[in-house]
């Protein structure tokens, strides 16, 4: 019975995988999702041929990516679907499963270096600015929105943060991030004022008796989605009249990028960021330079 005929069912090497990457490289959830939905709609490709994940090779895989092509699917995806794969089938020549690796000559879409979204820092004081301090919810909000600019954190690990994490009186959060990595950040004066002001009221009124760990609470007293945070975001943009797209990592952008403007080291800024990879960062180098030559051109004699 052919996968076009039958319920999918996912290949059992798949599982293995990612029990393998959860045990050796402390991936996120949402990471190790992101490797389960590549794989899978390989997987299902594969089973339409009447094959097995064991029995894909070179030919396979390039008429795969031309068929992507031809749908029009975009490089980024296809990009992250060849990383995935790679990965996958390394794992599997690791464990003596296969010989050759299918995707040994197989090189990714080449895409374009992107720019992140950015705030102006004038765009960032009115959005920090937005939230109604007296409210419990858009208390809890302006906190966290004054917490993600001063520290550059992932949305992720900022619906996520814990009491325990942060110490208002040394200015720090502690954060494990990707692959369970720790890094101290620090937090901003306004950030703690904010955060202590959220703290002295608004949060008991949102918790409603309940306990919890989680330093922002949704209404309902339980962690927040990303999601939902990210919602929070285009609301208060949107009444702050700010017209520049945003996407749920604007303010870790803007927080690199206003840092880069006034002088900080790129590599302080991977340390902040949480980048493993220096090269991760050097995206935000354009702004380095471009502060590079404003500079030669207002002191330099001949600029």
């Amino acid at each position: 019975m052919t996968a076009s005929t039958s319920r999918y069912q996912q290949d059992p090497l798949i599982e293995a995988f990612l029990d393998d990457l959860w045990s050796s490289k402390g991936l996120s959830d949402n990471t190790l999702q992101a490797y389960r939905s590549d794989l899978c709609i390989f997987d299902k490709f594969v089973q339409a041929k009447q094959l097995a994940l064991l029995d894909v090779d070179q030919i396979l895989v390039r008429d795969y990516l031309s068929q992507r092509f031809e749908k029009g699917f975009e490089k980024s995806s296809s990009a992250r679907l060849v990383s995935s794969l790679r990965r996958f089938y390394r794992y599997l020549v690791v464990q003596k499963r296969i010989e050759l690796d299918p995707l040994a000559m197989i090189k990714p879409p080449k895409l374009a270096r992107k720019l992140p979204d950015s705030l102006s820092e004038a765009d960032v004081d009115r959005l920090l600015n937005e939230p109604n301090a007296e409210d419990p919810l858009e208390c809890r909000d302006r906190a966290m929105l004054e917490l993600l600019y001063a520290s550059g954190l992932r949305v992720s690990e900022l619906v996520g943060l814990t009491m325990e994490q942060m110490s208002l009186r040394q200015g720090l959060v502690r954060i494990v991030g990707k692959g369970s990595k720790e890094r101290l950040v620090p937090l901003g004066e306004l950030a703690v004022q904010e955060i202590e002001h959220y703290l002295a009221g608004a949060r008991a009124e949102l918790l409603k008796g309940k306990v919890s760990d989680v330093v922002f609470p949704s209404k309902r007293g339980t962690m927040m989605t990303r999601q939902t945070f990210w919602h929070r975001i285009k609301h208060y943009a949107l009444r702050a009249g700010i017209a520049v797209h945003l996407s749920p990592h604007t303010l870790r952008h803007a927080f690199a990028t206003h840092l880069l403007n006034h002088g900080a080291d790129l590599r302080v800024v991977q340390l902040l960021l949480g980048h493993s990879d220096l090269s991760t960062t050097q995206i935000y180098t354009h702004v380095a330079k471009a502060r590079l030559a404003k500079l030669h051109q207002d002191h330099h004699p001949r600029g």
